[in-house]
């Protein structure tokens, strides 16, 4: 159980020239020790978030999204920066009402609805980031990247994969290397149904955008795919509904491959942790993965 964090008293005065007197303060940091969230209330009754970046890049990354192109989502459709303090790492943001997606108990219809949005949302934001950059640098990049990391995924699983997973995962990581041309813009980076505000009205908002950057789009879909959609095809279909196009064929390929690295990231990282939702999330892509490729 994560303790309690205690509201940074040095931030109180900053804080309480935008918003007045703070009348009511709750922890609303995630239960990981890096996350420093706190609730706000002030003047009369209005609802804002105090949040201290875990670390410089992801302050950087937050405030860059939030100042050019989260307001591309829409009014109500995700917090507004009020203001930042570089030297503390704090960001102060509005609230956008609702509740958080995960957890909720929905229907399949409603479901479907959440995703349709969130397509339509995520669309917004990769289109807004897309100015200027330069796609064949930031794929390359981003790509190798993750090719690279999958030697050090596999030696820290260790015996948790066989010789056989461990070829089939080394096979991905070499063809998304040589992976086409796909669309670059601006991907959230942690886009999942914790981060996804459902409100009483029936409109979904997005919230936490630390890992926020330019990079090829599909990298988004990742957690979606091995998550969500695994056993949900019709909330895949109504995210792409909602999305406005389907993935290119140089896409796919690059989703199918970055699900084999995101599974052998979580085999690795599951029990180091203690962590049996993300062990057990790798298993089953992998198991998926070598069930298709017909590996024995």
């Amino acid at each position: 159980m994560r303790e309690q964090q205690s509201f940074p008293a040095e931030l109180t005065g900053w804080v309480e020239q935008h918003l007045g007197p703070v009348t009511t303060v709750r922890d609303a940091s995630h239960d990981r020790p890096s996350s420093r969230v706190w609730e706000l209330e002030a003047g009369k009754g209005g609802r804002y978030y105090l949040k201290v970046s875990p670390d410089g890049e992801s302050f950087t990354r937050e405030n860059w999204a939030y100042r050019s192109a989260v307001p591309a989502l829409g009014h109500s459709r995700a917090p507004q920066l009020l203001d930042c303090r570089a030297e503390s790492l704090a960001l102060l943001l509005t609230a956008v009402p609702g509740t958080p997606v995960k957890g909720l108990r929905m229907s399949a219809a409603e479901q479907r609805t959440v995703h349709w949005q969130a397509g339509a949302l995520t669309a917004r934001l990769h289109e807004a980031g897309t100015a200027g950059a330069p796609v064949h640098a930031v794929v390359e990049a981003a790509f190798h990247a993750a090719a690279n990391a999958v030697e050090d995924h596999l030696a820290q699983a260790g015996a948790q994969m066989s010789v056989a997973e461990q070829s089939l995962v080394r096979g991905y990581a070499e063809r998304l290397r040589h992976v086409g041309r796909v669309p670059v813009g601006l991907i959230h980076g942690d886009s999942r149904p914790r981060n996804w505000m459902w409100s009483a009205d029936g409109r979904l908002a997005i919230i936490d955008f630390e890992r926020a950057r330019t990079a090829p789009v599909v990298q988004d879909l990742v957690i979606l795919a091995t998550s969500e959609w695994a056993d949900h095809p019709d909330r895949m279909g109504a995210f792409f509904q909602g999305y406005g196009r389907r993935l290119t064929d140089d896409e796919r390929v690059a989703l199918r491959c970055l699900t084999a690295l995101d599974a052998a990231a979580s085999i690795a990282w599951g029990p180091a942790h203690a962590d049996v939702f993300v062990t057990a999330s790798g298993r089953r892509t992998l198991d998926r993965l070598m069930r298709e490729d017909h590996h024995p």
